[in-house]
C-alpha cells in the first residue's frame, strides 16, 4: 500500500464510515485512495471547507461517533478553522486530515504551503505532522484515541503529499497513545452524598457533559432521590427530558425564570458537565449566591477556572454520579422543587412571538427529529420555548457561538441518523452565511427542513445596540432582499412562506412533511428580543 491507501484502511479499521471534505491538489492522492474505498467509505463533498467541518462536527454530535474532515493545503486547511474552533469550544470528538505540499516544500513559501498545524494549536487537542510514512496508520489511531478520550475534541493531522504518495508504506502496529485511566474518587464521592444528603434546597445542574457522556439517567435518578430541581445550559439541553416533573429548562443569562430563581435560592448546586461560562454565570460574584457549589467533571482544568466549588469530582458524568448515587441515603424529602413552575406548565408564547413559533416547530415535529440552531436570537427563542426529549437531539454552536454553523450541522446530523428528519431554525444573517450547503442537502436528497427566521438583520446585535448604545445601530441591517422561496427553489429545494406566524400550524406541518429539503421562509419582525421575564 501507499501511504494515502494506508490512511483509507485505518479510517476503515477505526469504524469510519463517512468523511465530509473538499480535494485540492495536495489532496489527489488521498483522494484516489478514497475513489478505490468508494464502496465501503462515504465522501461528502461540501460547497465549502468550513461547511465540511461543521457537517463532521454535526455528524459527531448527533452519532456519538468521532466526525472526519479532509481538506487540502493552504485555504483549503485553513477553511477548516472556525468549523475546527467550534468542535474544540464544545467538546466534540472529530479528526481533521490536512493534505500539504511535499516535506521538500515546507518552510519555502511553496503555493498553497500553510502551517496548519501551527495555526489550529490552540484549539486543537493535539496536531501531528507525518514526516515519515511508516507513522501513519499509528498517528492515525493515536489521533482517534486523543479525540474521543477523556474530555473528547478534535485532533489535526497534517499529512505532505510525498508521504502520502510514498510506497510499500507499513501499517504500524505500535501504540502512539494510551487514554489515561480515570479513577472515580471514592472519598470525594462520599463527601459530595454526605453534603447533599445535608441540603435543604439543592438544585441540579446539567452541563454538555452529561449529553456527551450519556449521563442524562444518572443524574435525573438522583434529583429523584434528592426532590431537586433540574436546570440546564445551553448545551445540557436534551439529557433531561423536558416534560419531567422537575426540569426547570435552560438556565443563564438568557434562561428561563424559574430556573434561575431556583439558582438564586438554592443552598447547595450540583454540577455535572459545565464549564460555568459567563452566560451561564453572568458576572459570577452573584452566581448562586447562597449556595455552596459542587462541580463534576471530567476535565480537571475545569474546576475553580470559573466558580471555586466547595468540593469536586473528577471523572465522567455517568460514573461520577453514579458513585455520588450509590453513597446517598434516602433521607426525609425535602419537596422545595414543589414551589417552581416545572418546564412543561409554563404557559405557551403568544402566537405572534417567535418563541410561539418555536412552539408550533415543537407540536409538529416528526419522530425523533434532530433540531439543529445557528446563533442568534433564534438560537435562545430555540432554547427557550423547545421541550427536548432526547439526548443529541439539539446540536448548536454554544462555545464558539459560529454564525454559519448551521446549514454544515444539520447535512452531518441529518447523515448520521438517516431515515430522520432534521429541522433548522436559522437566522437570516446565518443563512447568508452558510446557504451554499443547501446545494449539498439537495444533492445528498436529505431530509432537512430550514426554517429562516427573518428579521431583517443582525438581531441579537441590533438588541445589543439598542441596549448598550442607545439605539445606535449601526452594521445591522443589510437591506437583503433575498427571495428566500425562489432562492430554494433554484436550489432545488421546496420553498413555503410564513409571513403571518399565527400560520404557523398550517405550514409547519407541510414543510415538515417534504421529501428532501425544504426551506420555510418566517418573517418574524425586527424589534424581537431574547429577555424573558415569566
Amino acid at each position: 500500500m501507499n501511504g494515502a491507501q494506508v490512511v483509507v484502511k485505518t479510517l476503515l479499521e477505526e469504524g469510519v464510515d463517512t468523511v465530509f471534505g473538499y480535494p485540492g491538489g495536495s489532496a489527489l492522492p488521498l483522494y484516489d485512495a478514497l475513489y478505490e474505498a468508494r464502496g465501503a467509505l462515504r465522501h461528502v463533498l461540501t460547497c465549502h471547507e468550513q461547511g465540511a467541518a461543521h457537517a463532521a462536527d454535526g455528524y459527531a454530535r448527533a452519532s456519538g461517533r468521532v466526525g472526519v474532515v479532509v481538506a487540502t493545503s493552504g485555504p483549503g486547511a485553513t477553511n477548516l478553522v472556525t468549523g475546527i474552533a467550534a468542535a474544540y469550544m464544545d467538546s466534540t470528538p472529530l479528526v481533521a486530515l490536512t493534505c500539504n505540499v511535499p516535506l521538500s516544500f515546507l518552510g519555502r513559501d511553496s503555493f498553497q504551503e500553510i502551517d496548519i498545524a501551527g495555526v489550529t494549536m490552540p484549539i486543537t487537542k493535539y496536531g501531528y505532522i507525518v514526516k515519515e510514512p511508516g507513522q501513519l496508520a499509528d498517528t492515525l489511531r493515536a489521533a482517534f484515541a486523543i479525540a474521543r478520550s477523556g474530555r473528547p475534541g478534535p485532533v489535526l493531522v497534517d499529512i505532505p503529499r510525498d508521504v502520502a504518495e510514498a510506497a510499500d508504506v507499513p501499517d504500524g502496529g505500535r501504540a502512539l497513545y494510551t487514554p489515561p485511566r480515570i479513577d472515580i474518587s471514592r472519598d470525594a464521592a462520599a463527601r459530595v452524598a454526605r453534603a447533599l444528603a445535608k441540603a435543604e434546597r439543592p438544585v441540579v445542574l446539567c452541563g454538555g457533559g452529561v449529553v456527551s457522556g450519556g449521563a442524562g439517567g444518572a443524574l435525573l435518578a438522583l434529583a429523584e432521590r434528592l426532590d431537586a430541581p433540574v436546570c440546564a445550559t445551553l448545551m445540557g439541553l436534551g439529557a433531561v427530558p423536558w416534560n419531567h416533573p422537575l426540569f426547570l429548562g435552560l438556565a443563564g443569562i438568557h434562561g428561563l425564570p424559574e430556573a434561575n430563581r431556583a439558582l438564586a435560592e438554592c443552598d447547595l448546586l450540583l454540577a455535572a458537565g459545565t464549564r460555568f461560562t459567563e452566560r451561564m454565570a453572568g458576572g459570577r460574584a452573584d452566581f448562586a449566591p447562597g449556595a455552596d457549589v459542587y462541580h463534576i467533571d471530567i476535565d480537571a482544568a475545569e474546576i475553580g477556572k470559573n466558580i471555586a466549588p466547595r468540593d469536586s469530582l473528577i471523572g465522567p458524568a455517568g460514573p461520577a454520579l453514579e458513585a455520588v448515587l450509590a453513597r446517598l441515603e434516602r433521607g426525609d424529602a425535602k419537596p422545595w422543587a414543589g414551589g417552581f413552575t416545572p418546564f412543561a406548565d409554563r404557559p405557551a408564547p403568544a402566537p405572534d412571538d417567535p418563541r410561539g413559533l418555536i412552539r408550533a416547530l415543537w407540536r409538529h415535529r416528526t419522530p425523533d427529529m434532530t433540531v439543529v440552531a445557528d446563533v442568534g436570537q433564534h438560537q435562545m427563542w430555540t432554547a427557550q420555548a423547545y421541550g427536548f426529549d432526547r439526548p443529541r437531539g439539539f446540536l448548536t454552536s454554544g462555545g464558539l457561538g459560529a454564525m454559519g454553523f448551521g446549514m454544515g450541522a444539520a447535512v452531518g446530523a441529518a447523515l448520521a441518523r438517516p431515515g430522520t428528519r432534521v429541522a433548522l431554525v436559522i437566522g437570516d444573517g446565518g443563512f447568508h452565511m452558510c446557504m451554499a450547503e443547501l446545494a449539498t442537502a439537495v444533492a445528498l436528497g436529505l431530509p432537512i427542513t430550514v426554517f429562516v427566521l427573518d428579521n431583517g438583520g443582525l438581531g441579537l446585535v441590533r438588541q445589543l445596540q439598542d441596549k448598550e448604545y442607545g439605539g445606535r445601530r449601526y452594521a445591522v441591517e443589510p437591506g437583503w432582499r433575498t427571495d428566500y422561496v425562489g432562492l430554494a427553489e433554484a436550489f432545488g429545494a421546496k420553498g413555503f412562506s410564513l409571513t403571518d406566524m399565527a400560520r404557523g400550524d398550517e405550514i409547519i406541518p407541510a414543510a415538515l412533511a417534504t421529501v428532501g429539503p425544504g426551506v420555510v421562509h418566517c418573517l418574524v419582525g425586527g424589534d424581537g428580543d431574547v429577555s424573558i421575564d415569566n
